[in-house]
């Protein structure tokens, strides 16, 4: 890697807004580390950053969940680089279901991914940063950290999780001026991170509109890095679903179910019980966007499918 070019370590490279974030670091010539579980996917990605122009790219396939990985992974990017600038985490899965439909280890792996993932990184390279007087931990949380929306227990718990953590993190480390964590808060983004999830409700989930990209996010990503700020939101309508949740929670109690049932899954098809890649990475679903139809034609379908009665209007399908 080149002495004067920032070192970047960014988890969640292989897929979705990890990989557009790597291709964006590429362009401004870093050095990056590229975090993820699956090893191909990741050779994907640092080839697409080489050919991008990035100076330098190491490849560190691992789980963020796994604490001492993290360390390793850490410790030896600063051992070889003499330092760490910033830490972008991206790395996240989701789970549709009920609490009681979803089983406890995927559960669980949801959020000692998204939250316990970010803590691991947290750890080890906030120190780093205070050793060196300067430091990014940048953290990518959703809109769902600040909201709740039914049949998505696991995922909204971790990332109510990764927001409060940002801000206890921001708190602790005021003393030190350019030691900066941020939380960026991105909507609904076409990645295959959908595709990917598992899925207790018998429909697939898909994003909401309106649906912004994994390249806007990116942008966000770098302009937060640029310009240090505590938090971030990314999309249209995260505005709205805050405020309707903070200052009309019965009215948005009442509609976020429906709205949820046409928007938030596709009501055309059924799906199997199952782990999706929540438990292990699988070699399929590594790619910077979704294979889900535009929101506008999908919301048609599930009209379409609701008019017909095929499927009834509910948040998530009744225990039997």
């Amino acid at each position: 890697m080149t002495p004067t070019a920032p070192v970047v370590l960014v988890t969640g490279a292989s897929s979705g807004i990890g990989r557009a974030v790597a291709h964006r670091l590429a362009v401004t010539g870093a050095n990056l580390v590229l975090v993820a579980r699956e090893p191909e996917a990741l050779e994907d990605t640092a080839r697409e950053c080489r050919t991008r122009g990035a100076v330098g790219v190491v490849v560190e396939a691992l789980d963020v969940g796994d604490d001492a990985a993290v360390a390793r992974a850490i410790g030896d990017t600063v051992e070889r680089e003499g330092r760490l600038d910033a830490v972008v985490n991206v790395a996240g899965v989701v789970a549709y279901g009920a609490l009681p439909d979803v089983p406890a280890e995927v559960f669980d792996t949801v959020v000692r991914t998204n939250l316990l993932g970010s803590a691991n990184l947290a750890r080890h390279a906030l120190p780093v940063f205070r050793e060196q007087g300067r430091g990014h931990l940048l953290l990518v949380g959703s809109v769902l950290g600040d909201v709740a929306v039914p049949g998505m227990t696991a995922y909204v718990v971790s990332k109510w999780g990764v927001r409060a953590l940002a801000r206890q993190l921001a708190l602790e480390n005021r003393d030190l001026a350019h030691v900066h964590v941020s939380c960026v808060s991105p909507g609904a983004v076409d990645t295959p991170i959908y595709d990917t999830a598992a899925n207790y409700l018998g429909l697939p989930g898909r994003p909401p509109p309106p649906v912004t990209s994994p390249e806007r996010v990116a942008r966000t990503v770098l302009a937060v890095l640029a310009r240090p700020r505590d938090r971030r939101q990314v999309g249209i309508a995260n505005g709205v679903m805050r405020a309707g949740f903070t200052l009309a929670p019965a009215v948005y109690d009442r509609l976020v179910g429906p709205l949820f049932a046409v928007g938030g899954v596709d009501r055309t098809v059924a799906t199997a019980p199952g782990p999706g890649r929540v438990l292990t990475a699988g070699a399929e679903g590594h790619t910077l966007r979704g294979a889900q139809p535009g929101a506008a034609a999908a919301m048609a379908h599930n009209v379409r499918a609701l008019v017909r009665g095929r499927r009834r209007v509910r948040p998530v399908p009744t225990r039997g």
